[in-house]
Parts: C-alpha cells; sequence; structure tokens
C-alpha cells in the first residue's frame, strides 16, 4: 500500500436534497480519481463531529458508502480514516472489509483505531469506557480481525471478544493493508510498529519529528525496518 495523496470526504452537507447527497459523493470521488488521487477516505462516525458542524448534519454510513463507491471507481483504494472499533464487533468488521475488497477488486484499506467520540457513543449505546478500555478492547480486537483477513480461522477468548472458528471468505487478497490513526507514543506508536503498514499521524507540525524518531526507534526495537511502515498526516 502506497497512499501519497489521499481525499478525505469529512461531511456530507451540500445544500442539496437527500436525493443528490449520494451523487454529490460519487462525483467527488470520481473527481479525485481523474486528478491523480490514489485514496478516497470517510469517516466512520454516525453524527457529525464538533467543528466540523452539529450532530443532526448528514452523516452517512462508512461502509456501506464505500461499497456504493467501489462500483463508481475503478483506480482509487477506498477506506475509512479510520474505523472506530468500539463500533463493530470485531468479526462483522473483518466480514465488511474484506467484502469491501471483493467489490473493490482489491482497493481496500482498513484503517482502525480506539473510537473517541463519546456523544456517538452515550447516544447510540455503544460502551465508551476509559481509553485504557478501548485500547486494551482494540488489541483484542486485532488477535481476531488479522487472522481472519488472513484466510485463517480465529478462536480467540478474551476480557471484551470470543469467537470460535470465525473466518472470512470470499477474500479477494490475502492481506489487505492496515493503517492505524494516533500518535500516543506508549500505546499506538509500539502498535503501529508491530501490526500496520501505514500510520496516520495526528498530531501538530512542530511535533512530528519526535513522533518520527520514536516510530524508528519503535520499529527498530522490533528488528523491523522502518522503511516498510509509511506514514502520513491528516491536514484539514
Amino acid at each position: 500500500m502506497t497512499i501519497r495523496l489521499g481525499l478525505q470526504i469529512p461531511n456530507f452537507s451540500y445544500g442539496t436534497g437527500v436525493s443528490e447527497l449520494f451523487p454529490t459523493v460519487i462525483a467527488q470521488a470520481q473527481e479525485a480519481e481523474a486528478a491523480g488521487f490514489d485514496s478516497v477516505f470517510v469517516m466512520d462516525h454516525f453524527y457529525q463531529l464538533p467543528g466540523l458542524g452539529t450532530p443532526d448534519q448528514p452523516m452517512l454510513e462508512a461502509y456501506t458508502a464505500l461499497g456504493a463507491l467501489a462500483t463508481a471507481t475503478e483506480r482509487v483504494q477506498l477506506g475509512t480514516l479510520v474505523t472506530g472499533n468500539t463500533y463493530r464487533n470485531p468479526t462483522l468488521l473483518a466480514k465488511a472489509i474484506t467484502t469491501l475488497d471483493v467489490v473493490s477488486a482489491g482497493r481496500a484499506i482498513l484503517g482502525i483505531g480506539t473510537g473517541w467520540f463519546e456523544l456517538e457513543h452515550d447516544s447510540l449505546g455503544f460502551e465508551f469506557g476509559t481509553f485504557t478500555e478501548r485500547f486494551k478492547k482494540l488489541d483484542e480486537a486485532l488477535q481476531i480481525i488479522l487472522p481472519m483477513l488472513e484466510g485463517r480461522r480465529a478462536t480467540f477468548s478474551g476480557t471484551y471478544y470470543r469467537t470460535e472458528e470465525a473466518f472470512a471468505e470470499p477474500r479477494f487478497r490475502d492481506h489487505i493493508p492496515l493503517m492505524i490513526g494516533g500518535s500516543g507514543e506508549k500505546k499506538t506508536i509500539p502498535l503501529a510498529a508491530r501490526h500496520f503498514d501505514h500510520l496516520n499521524i495526528i498530531a501538530n507540525f512542530d511535533e512530528l519529528p519526535r513522533k518520527l524518531a520514536v516510530l524508528r526507534q519503535e520499529c527498530e526495537r522490533i528488528d523491523r525496518d522502518p522503511a516498510t511502515l509509511e506514514t502520513s498526516m491528516l491536514v484539514i
């Protein structure tokens, strides 16, 4: 996976009626593809985020929208920036992303993070918990998702999740590129070094040199070539 120029679609408030909403999304994705963007992302949220709008503004469910975009595009990679792990059982997420990979003929990216928008959790009934609990959930989820993406059966019994011979078929590829979002030096960056192809760093520009230095150190600590872990920064 190489992401050099990706477009994130952060809202669906276009001043149109609902009937014109998704055609506008398709037009954005197709224009990005024609302009040379290599990837198109949507947010994995159910309500609009603070700073971008009010919660009641239009927000499409991510994987339904991505599946539709897969049929309207030909080249761009498709994913979320990033999936909130707390919103789906890991087996459901594994099935959703492998299905997207089939529908898109191998263009899916699995972006994933701990989840952070407390209002959505409280309003929609998802357990929020502490950051430590959410991170532990993500760690357990990866122990289920990663084997399923590789075509193996996942049997797991943890604090938060349990599976028995869980598998996902059909699959288009044996490896779907994995992206994690965040910049935590104690948890997120070490996890990225262990499991991920790409780290989308959430930080100010003046923080980047330190974050990249920590990333190099973590890769070297586990004998991974830092050049094999791509990085990007979200610019809004």
